[in-house]
């Protein structure tokens, strides 16, 4: 009897330390999931730094992802051996070219397979296409491309390690609120009915630029910063509460892609982040406000009301100001850091 009390007591023993090394292992991964949010590298502006210079600035200051726009070489050189992950982009203006087979597998081999050393996560096929925008002319050519791209990647036995996807936008939105009656316009259906179903079948993420900036904060603007005291928003329709416009925009992006089919389909954000300068609320302190506040929460393990419980993987916008971009004054205003590699303001991403 007190052997077998012993050998019990002994099994009880080794299973309580298995369930701690599970939880520690859980509480591991949880970790390095929560290490979510990456800094997107535009280079449309004057004085900037070079590439390697650029790449130093983002391990300086532990910013494990990066998103870019274009197959930029001497960015790729940089990033080699670096362990930072990358999102790369494939430009609007050639989206059309990858409608061929054999210029996409090109386009593979020499800004994929050519750089075994960089850490390629996504590529974004396209970005913004709208057929109610100024890239409305792009419109029949990203779901090719996409294919064609993803096909490329597969051949290169890359298909589990990169996601072929697109960037969208909230503009695709027709109806943003309440959440839940999240839905895109009418004559956006027909061009992104399919791209999810592209998603769905090869288990990708769809990728959307949100930015509450851009959804007139004047009317509320703690709600737009998170800095909002309490709930703002009630969701009749399903009672869900909202504290900040973050969360809400992509929860309406979550309602419109599951109309489609696409609930299921994860949201990466490509693109969030809050101006400097051009307009009354673009201010140095709430850009600080914003991006601190937005990285804490994408961090942690909050999700949105719609998706609780997980981190969300979102990219900044942007590393550096750009001149040259075109549009309203603001958009010109989004770097973390100036051309001279000085931060704007205080920005922890550890």
């Amino acid at each position: 009897m007190v052997g077998w009390i012993s050998t019990k007591y002994i099994k009880t023993k080794a299973m309580a330390t298995m369930l701690l090394l599970l939880g520690l292992l859980i509480s591991l991964l949880a970790s390095i999931d929560a290490q979510s949010v990456g800094v997107c590298y535009g280079r449309n502006g004057d004085g900037l730094p070079s590439q390697q210079d650029a790449v130093n600035l983002y391990r300086s200051n532990g910013i494990t992802r990066m998103r870019i726009y274009d197959p930029d070489q001497a960015t790729l050189q940089a990033l080699k051996g670096t362990n930072i992950e990358l999102m790369i982009g494939v430009p609007n203006d050639a989206l059309q070219s990858l409608n061929d087979q054999g210029a996409a597998n090109t386009w593979v081999r020499n800004n994929i397979q050519n750089y075994p050393d960089v850490r390629f996560k996504y590529i974004a096929v396209g970005n913004e296409v709208d057929p109610n925008n100024g890239n409305s002319q792009y419109v029949n050519f990203v779901l090719q491309a996409m294919r064609n791209v993803q096909n490329a990647i597969n051949a290169a036995g890359l298909q589990n390690q990169i996601k072929v996807s697109t960037a969208t936008y909230t503009g695709l939105l027709g109806v943003s609120y309440p959440p839940s009656d999240g839905a895109f316009n009418d004559n956006v259906r027909g061009f992104i009915q399919p791209i999810i179903g592209f998603l769905t079948e090869n288990n990708s993420p769809m990728l959307a630029n949100i930015y509450p900036f851009f959804s007139d904060p004047n009317s509320n603007l703690p709600y737009a910063l998170f800095t909002a005291p309490g709930t703002v928003v009630t969701d009749n329709n399903n009672g869900l509460q909202y504290s900040n416009l973050f969360d809400a925009i992509l929860d309406a992006h979550y309602a419109a892609q599951a109309r489609l089919g696409g609930g299921n389909v994860e949201i990466v954000v490509s693109e969030s982040g809050w101006p400097t300068a051009g307009k009354d609320v673009a201010t140095t302190e709430n850009a600080r406000t914003y991006n601190t506040n937005l990285i804490r929460h994408v961090r942690g393990t909050t999700g949105t009301p719609l998706k609780p419980g997980r981190s969300i993987e979102t990219y900044l916008f942007a590393m550096f100001d750009e001149n040259r971009k075109p549009g309203e004054e603001s958009e010109k205003h989004f770097g973390i850091f100036s051309p001279n590699q000085q931060p704007k303001y205080p920005l922890s991403f550890n």
